[in-house]
């Protein structure tokens, strides 16, 4: 190909010995990388004005040089051991070359993912082509920023049946998941008189950056044994409130049905905003669901929710259920955004709702979780028989309150020499109540095995015996 850039002096002929000099200098450079596949000798030699046997002579001299290799049906590529020159100079343009990704730790205990390796992938294939078969064609121009009208139905009819949410299609835009909810609705809140935002405490470190960053000001109210609590959220300036009442984060307490209540009432006291974020809400063990808090006043509550634990995070798709007049201003953000969210995940969920295999797989999952859950949290009683292990309910990750004494970073990292990575609690808090908070550890289960999770916990309990003797 002529984007190759192998220049030939065809007055001194040696053209192919020339070809293979402008590869050699390429790999060299770092301009051709290992793996890099290269056009046909037949394509090359049309690009080049040459004879089919001037290209494979070069090839063939390359490759027995070690710079290319050639396999049957995979065609001709630089070889994987072919690097550029430790001196070499890298081209202006080039990208930065990757690191090598550190390898997993063999037992993973980060709170926060799913079990990936459980997505649906044959159920989601017949999904995507069953709705692809009957799309039409007008339905790949640009979408309706508020999301495909046959989702926002779906999505409408399913939170109303399994969340109790007051939900119509008009009221459902489609977001990438609650963090882009979340941005556009504080979008909407800074350019109106919420200038200040209540958040949980403790609450996610990744999601207090992006917050600041909407240029509203954080107020943090603390977290109890029932949840929010109301009392001090009264007391500060804030309008509007981020909350996670089905299964907190990361502390796992349900908001308790007086709390609820004083929520609700907070809010039309003060002409105020809840921002519900319907985390872990799928995922229920030990009780029945608790309904959302849109449901009880859909004109004062905003709905988030994604199928990023439900499904996977790369998907992409999430919804807000907001009072008309906020649905009005999300739709008219998206618009002059970003034109809205890609159509065909759209359709393929829609059909996936449709056809029953979102609720399907939410079943399997549970069971998963809940079997995961049970192993994790028995080790854990039998290996670290001193620490308090809550959040249990629900969700797919467990609060560990770790024995008196411990030094929660020592056992963190003794934890990750004995090859598991845990998180640790400390940081989620304010720094008004960190001091307060007792060590703990923020333990996710939902990737490993039982067996595994067995084995983790038994390492834990030696990380933690060696923290406390430190």
């Amino acid at each position: 190909m002529t984007d190759l850039h192998l220049p030939l002096d065809r007055s001194t002929g040696r053209l192919a010995a020339q070809i293979a000099a402008g590869f050699r200098a390429a790999v060299r450079s770092g301009r051709l990388t290992a793996g890099t596949r290269l056009p046909s000798s037949r394509d090359l030699a049309r690009d080049l004005d040459v004879s089919r046997g001037v290209v494979v002579t070069a090839y063939e001299q390359l490759t027995a040089e070690g710079f290319l290799v050639a396999r049957r049906g995979d065609g001709t590529r630089v070889a994987p051991l072919a690097r550029p020159d430790e001196g070499a100079a890298p081209r202006p343009d080039a990208p930065p070359r990757p690191r090598d990704p550190e390898p997993p730790p063999p037992y993973d205990l980060t709170p926060g993912r799913p079990d990936l390796s459980a997505f649906p992938r044959e159920r989601w294939i017949t999904a995507a082509r069953a709705a692809l078969r009957t799309l039409a064609h007008d339905a790949l121009t640009y979408p309706d920023p508020a999301g495909v009208p046959e989702l926002r139905a779906e999505l409408a009819g399913y939170l109303g049946r399994v969340r109790a949410a007051h939900a119509d299609p008009d009221r459902v835009v489609i977001m990438n998941g609650v963090a882009h909810g979340l941005s556009a609705l504080l979008a909407l809140l800074r350019a109106g008189r919420h200038t200040a935002l209540a958040v949980e405490d403790p609450t996610s470190v990744r999601q207090l950056p992006m917050l600041a960053s909407a240029g509203v000001r954080i107020v943090r109210v603390p977290v109890d044994g029932e949840g929010l609590d109301v009392a001090a959220l009264a007391r500060s300036e804030a309008c509007a409130v981020l909350v996670t009442p089905a299964h907190q984060y990361p502390t796992g307490v349900v908001l308790s049905p007086a709390r609820r209540a004083a929520l609700i009432a907070w809010a039309r006291e003060v002409d105020g905003l809840i921002l519900e974020d319907d985390y872990d809400a799928e995922f229920r063990y030990d009780r029945d669901p608790v309904g959302c808090l849109q449901g009880v006043d859909p004109d004062r509550v905003v709905l988030l929710g994604s199928v990023s634990k439900s499904l996977a995070p790369a998907l992409r798709l999430g919804w807000a259920v907001a009072p008309p007049s906020i649905a009005r201003r999300l739709r008219e953000h998206r618009a002059n955004s970003d034109l809205g969210a890609p159509v065909l995940e759209q359709y393929a969920l829609t059909e996936f709702l449709r056809g029953g295999g979102y609720d399907r797989h939410l079943r399997t999952m549970r069971r998963r979780y809940r079997g995961r859950r049970d192993a994790l949290a028995e080790a854990l009683e039998a290996h670290l028989p001193d620490a308090t292990v809550r959040g249990v309910s629900a969700g797919i990750h467990l609060y560990v309150e770790l024995p008196a004494g411990c030094d929660e970073d020592e056992v963190v990292a003794r934890a990750a020499q004995e090859g598991v990575a845990v998180t640790g609690a400390r940081t989620m808090w304010s720094a008004e109540r960190a001091g307060d908070a007792p060590p703990a550890l923020v333990l996710g289960y939902a990737g490993l095995s039982e067996t595994r999770l067995v084995k983790a916990a038994e390492l834990l309990g030696r990380a933690v015996t060696h923290g406390a003797e430190g």
